[in-house]
């Protein structure tokens, strides 16, 4: 049963095939067989699963209405608060943190009737491209346990991939979902800013970050996105818009459809496998009927940069809460509260967030404020028109979503500006608040996982979904599955 997709085990739910504690029973099963050797999960409380999984049941059985996930088993990465559970953001500075209230979209998965399998790994507060910065343990790529998952949401990538869970929650500041989605050979979603509720994540780059989800198929994609999206009048950013009816549509062609293709995403640094198989992905779009255009983004150039001035900043100012006061790790030997501070911050944190904390905190520092932060907001308006100029001639924007394939644990572990380039197809997205999907195109001859991104316009997750289903339909990488 774990090894169907979403709607396949809904179905099995509706029709009596299967009960909700029997199929989250063989996840907790998956996951006490696998997860000693992928590290996947932080917190999985099975007890707590398995009750959640006989509360629908019962309410099954008792006639009751029943939400759009009932009884379907749904990891949440673990930078999402869930009340009275731990969200340690794979952070030692929240290592003992349980949140008094759940997030926004915990709160739909719960509406939904979901069973909140547990808490995913991640790179710590969200700060990476490898989830080798968690505190607590590196997650593995379930196609190769030498090489790492991607990041920061590598454990709900890995999760979904190994068929630990079905769906999976994930955030993206700069990639974060689209990026392991690729490398772990499944479906990630990064929406629109403002089209998911950000209430009850835990800061990074509060101007970048979302929230999505992970998937086996487009269509479970837009399963989980049509629960989570909507307005939420606790973050004031949150869109008040109506969601469309994603699954209702998924299935239906975009027809005429225009493909644009930015040539600086085929640039020096980019794996000849990778090139290969998005480019081959390019003539299925052609036999589908659609116009193949060649499209600008040259601002893209100064994403990178653009976006660690912009993340960390935000990052700095983020973080200062952290300070040993109110919650969070606190130094246990200090001299008095500005040690106590320094302490506290200097033991919490990891090196890549304390890195990141640095750069910010430079960047808006007196007299470098100008050169450096404000210029950055400069460039992200320029990046910003360049996607407006594409997407007047063409629906969606294609390219790879990672340069290369998945790379051993601890390959660039000694290398940040070679690990932040690992975003460098990805991050232009999050600057310029548009919706991207990676879904999967192709594999290395090594067996690796190779995905493709498709970018469209702010709030046309539906648009993006159907074109994304066209290609999924008309191949078979989306039903691979990793050796267990």
């Amino acid at each position: 049963m774990i090894h169907l997709t979403a709607h396949e085990q809904l179905a099995a739910l509706r029709t009596g095939a299967t009960t909700a504690e029997a199929l989250a029973q063989q996840h907790l099963d998956a996951i006490r067989r696998l997860e000693p050797k992928l590290q996947a999960f932080l917190h999985v409380d099975e007890t707590t699963v398995l009750e959640q999984a006989r509360s629908v049941d019962a309410k099954r059985q008792r006639g009751e209405p029943l939400g759009a996930l009932a009884g379907l088993p749904v990891a949440i990465k673990d930078v999402l608060c869930t009340a009275g559970r731990p969200t340690t953001c794979g952070s030692k500075m929240l290592q003992h943190f349980k949140p008094p209230y759940d997030a926004h979209v915990v709160e739909r998965l719960r509406q939904a009737d979901a069973v909140l399998l547990g808490k995913t790994n991640l790179d710590e507060f969200a700060m990476g491209s490898s989830t080798e910065n968690s505190a607590y343990q590196v997650t593995r790529n379930p196609w190769d346990l030498e090489r790492i998952p991607g990041g920061s949401s590598g454990g709900s990538a890995a999760a979904v991939a190994a068929c630990e869970a079905p769906l999976a929650l994930g955030t993206d500041t700069g990639g974060s979902i689209r990026q392991p989605a690729a490398l772990c050979g499944v479906v990630g979603l990064k929406p629109t800013y403002g089209r998911v509720s950000r209430f009850g994540l835990v800061a990074y780059g509060s101007s970048l970050d979302q929230i999505g989800p992970f998937a086996r198929t487009v269509a479970d994609a837009a399963l989980l996105l049509e629960v989570i999206a909507g307005h939420d009048r606790r973050d004031t950013t949150c869109v008040e818009r109506p969601v469309p009816a994603y699954t209702q549509t998924v299935e239906q062609p975009v027809a005429p459809l225009t493909v644009g293709v930015a040539q600086e995403h085929f640039a020096a640094g980019l794996d000849a496998e990778v090139e290969q198989s998005v480019r081959e992905a390019l003539k299925v779009y052609q036999q589908l009927g659609a116009t193949i255009k060649d499209v600008s983004l040259p601002h893209s150039q100064y994403a990178v940069a653009t976006y660690y001035l912009v993340a960390t900043a935000e990052a700095s100012s983020n973080l200062a809460r952290y300070d040993g006061v109110h919650y969070g790790h606190r130094a246990a030997k200090f001299d008095n509260l500005i040690d106590m501070y320094c302490k506290s911050r200097g033991e919490g944190f990891g090196a890549e967030v304390k890195r990141r904390i640095m750069l910010g905190t430079y960047a808006l520092s007196s007299g470098y404020y100008d050169a450096y932060y404000l210029k950055a907001l400069k460039v992200r308006r320029l990046i910003k028109d360049d996607f407006d100029r594409a997407f007047a001639g063409c629906d969606v924007v294609l390219g790879p979503t990672s340069p290369t394939p998945a790379f051993k644990i601890g390959e660039k572990a000694d290398d940040p500006l070679t690990m932040y380039l690992s975003d460098i197809y990805t991050i232009g997205g999050n600057l310029a608040g548009i919706t991207g999907i990676s879904i999967p195109c192709g594999f290395t001859r090594s067996g690796l996982p190779i995905g493709m991104q498709l970018q469209a316009p702010p709030f046309e997750e539906e648009k993006l979904l159907r074109v994304a289903r066209m290609y999924e339909r008309a191949t078979d990488w989306h039903t691979r599955r990793p050796l267990p």
